[in-house]
């Protein structure tokens, strides 16, 4: 067991929290770097994604395809990557781009790419022997670049991990296992991960969400990684609370790790790296050919950077230790892009501007100027790019020059100036580049706007409302971005002017109508109009049903799904009364590979819209009179899904369907009327006819 004592000593060994100082300057480098390369590799890339008849396996093969632990094993003796060298992929990453790597250490199957001295399940009991992590960490070094690890807290073959899978109770029986011991191994490989390595830039955490790993685990293992290397940083799956790989808050650790996705406006407040795969998987799979091309990945590196965060992009090696081709010539041709723009990423900070109709912006300050760096992703056609609503001088602006990525740190702020300079004027409260007749680059055109001072932004107001669509009337509510302008609207489509009313207070709403608001300087509109639709409907009719009693019918069907099946197509295997609407169901937790139909009535108290929020793991759907609500299917995680409905006083027919894969399961409904807080389903909110 992990003893008292050694959580003493780790807490003792923990350095203070860091102040709002220390903390920017432990995240400096690693913010300005904004390119990382990320890798997963181990015993999965043997088999290629192919195990039995199934073709689309990945890192998570194990437990996807139900693989018994012995036979698994057996992986091991097969691991001989005699064309892996490290030099070679350090090279490969400092060509592109990145200013950081990432690799797998352990992944969720447990098996260590480095000689772990706790278990002989690792690189050492391989043909292989050498120790990968040594050679790659020192020529990664060699490059200037920083070495990261990605351990996995989950692990399915150690005897002490809990909770076992249901499909493997009989090869890997539960009995004896002890968490706090496991938890003890875990810290051991880790120290040995940040002692024999030599500096360690960052300590990237998966596998944290079954619930057996708890908050107390996980400050445990982040003291232990800042008592070690006090200048590491560590992302937040160290510990629990994430709602969902969709989940990029910041609950724990030192940044957020949106996975698969760029959140729609960046994390604003916190630190944060966006993960994604090339294709559509991590680990190798041969048959996976559907890759992003260099375009996107370069727009995705662009839009990450314009929204303060960093680009940790996936490379699955195949089992000879090779990169496969198709990754290999997106790597060259996102170094090429970035030899030539590559100041426009590095070092910079998120974009000045809320959005830009023509593509994104980063920013740098460059002492008493700011250099905008605009990258036009829809070049005009008129040649006249309009950067709206900003109060500055403009100094120059110029065809993003070239420079050299090749030393050993980033490029931050060594402009070679060769550009071409483009002509800028101002135009009200906009400034109007003059471009060439045709874009500078295929993938993204970078034009360097530098202006006099810190940025000025004319930024729109904001209009809020409870809901767009009224039963009755509603109120919308207008925030100006600043105390210094004015806020003026209309209710009539037309475009405010400086005689339109001026925004007092909140705006009733009883009728369809489009309000649009925009900024005002005195008499002189300096933002652009934003407008916001509201349509007042009809609540949907009441059922006419008497004798209703608690509860929800449920049915419970067995199959293998990726999105909802039709149930009525398909035989359940029983069929119970359910108190409410929640995983587990009357104490019980499902099975893996079921799918279950909820149905009966929804009490609605009186006339008005309704929000839901419907949570699940996997896929789900709520219907309310047979009309889709809210939308959740597909493979997932824990996630939340919104949707709302106007609906009258009385008795409504409601629908939950569900389904769960394999791992975790969950499922959870909260609702209220619009402007009201929401609350979970109780038993007084459904009831069934008996």
């Amino acid at each position: 067991m992990i003893s008292l004592a050694l959580l003493a000593a780790t807490a003792a060994l923990a350095p203070s929290n860091d102040t709002p100082a220390q903390h920017d300057a432990r995240m400096k480098q690693w913010k300005e770097a904004r390119f990382g390369m990320f890798i997963h590799w181990g015993l999965y890339s043997i088999p290629a994604g192919k195990w039995g008849k199934g073709t689309g396996y990945g890192e998570w093969l194990r437990e996807e395809a139900h693989v018994p632990v012995t036979e698994y094993e057996k992986l091991q003796s097969q691991f001989n990557p005699v064309k892996f060298n490290a030099d070679e992929w350090a090279r490969m990453a400092k060509d592109a781009g990145m200013n950081y790597v990432v690799i797998t250490t352990k992944h969720h199957d447990g098996f260590n790419l480095f000689p772990s001295k706790y278990t002989d399940w690792s690189v050492k009991n391989t043909p292989f022997h050498r120790d990968i992590m040594k050679e790659l960490s020192t020529a990664v070094r060699k490059k200037g670049m920083t070495m990261g690890w990605y351990h996995s807290i989950m692990d399915w073959h150690h005897p002490d991990y809990l909770p076992r899978r249901s499909w493997e109770t009989a090869d890997r029986p539960a009995d004896g296992a002890d968490m706090d011991r496991y938890v003890e191994y875990l810290h051991n490989e880790v120290r040995q991960l940040l002692t024999d390595y030599g500096p360690i830039g960052v300590m990237w955490f998966d596998g944290e969400w079954e619930s057996t790993w708890t908050p107390k685990y996980g400050k445990a293992l982040y003291d232990l990684c800042r008592s070690i290397q006090p200048k590491i940083i560590v992302n937040n799956r160290v510990s629990p609370g994430r709602n969902g790989v969709e989940d990029a808050t910041l609950k724990a650790g030192d940044y957020g790790t949106p996975e698969q996705f760029i959140p729609a406006t960046g994390l604003p407040g916190q630190d944060w790296e966006t993960c994604m795969t090339m294709n559509d998987h991590w680990g190798y799979n041969a048959a996976d050919k559907n890759w992003k091309s260099s375009k996107t990945l370069i727009r995705n590196l662009v839009d990450i950077a314009s929204k303060g965060g960093n680009y940790l992009l996936n490379i699955g090696p195949r089992s000879d230790g090779t990169f496969p081709p198709e990754a290999v010539s997106r790597l060259r041709d996102m170094g090429k892009w970035m030899r030539v723009n590559g100041d426009s990423i590095y070092g910079t900070t998120a974009s000045s501007f809320d959005s830009l109709p023509w593509g994104r912006s980063t920013t740098k300050r460059l002492g008493k100027a700011t250099n905008l760096y605009l990258h036009v992703f829809d070049w005009p056609s008129d040649g006249r790019l309009v950067v709206p609503g900003i109060a500055n001088k403009p100094l120059t602006a110029i065809n993003m020059p070239g420079f050299d990525i090749s030393s050993q740190a980033p490029q931050v702020g060594n402009l070679s100036r060769k550009g071409a300079t483009l002509p800028v004027s101002r135009v009200g409260s906009d400034l109007v580049i003059k471009l060439p007749p045709k874009p500078l680059d295929p993938n993204v055109s970078v034009i360097e706007l530098v202006v006099e001072g810190a940025p000025v932004i004319y930024r729109p107001p904001v209009i809020t409302a409870d809901s767009e669509i009224l039963v009755g009337s509603t109120h919308a509510r207008i925030a100006s971005p600043s105390p210094s302008f004015q806020v003026r609207y209309t209710l009539d489509g037309s475009a405010p002017t400086a005689s339109s009313p001026l925004y007092r207070g909140p705006i009733a709403i009883s009728r369809s109508t489009g309000l649009r608001a925009a900024t005002f300087l005195g008499a002189k509109r300096v933002s652009s109009v934003v407008e916001k639709e509201f349509r007042a409907v009809a609540p949907a009719p009441a059922e006419s049903v008497t004798g209703l009693e608690p509860g929800l019918w449920v049915e419970t069907f067995s199959g293998d799904w990726e999105k909802l099946p039709d149930f009525d197509t398909l035989t359940p295997r029983n069929r119970e009364l359910a108190t409410g609407l929640s995983i587990p169901m009357n104490g019980k937790v499902p099975d893996e590979k079921v799918g279950q139909r909820y149905a009966g009535y929804l009490n609605v108290p009186q006339d008005g819209v309704y929000r839901f929020a419907l949570s699940s793991d996997d896929g789900s759907k709520l219907l309310i009179d047979g009309k889709l609500i809210v939308d959740a299917d597909g493979l997932h995680s824990d996630t939340t899904f919104n949707g709302e409905a106007a609906l009258a006083k009385g008795p409504h027919k409601v629908t939950i369907t569900w389904f769960n894969g394999t791992g975790g399961s969950a499922l959870g409904l909260k609702w209220g009327r619009a402007g009201s807080p929401l609350h979970a389903l109780s038993s007084g909110d459904i009831g069934h006819i008996p």
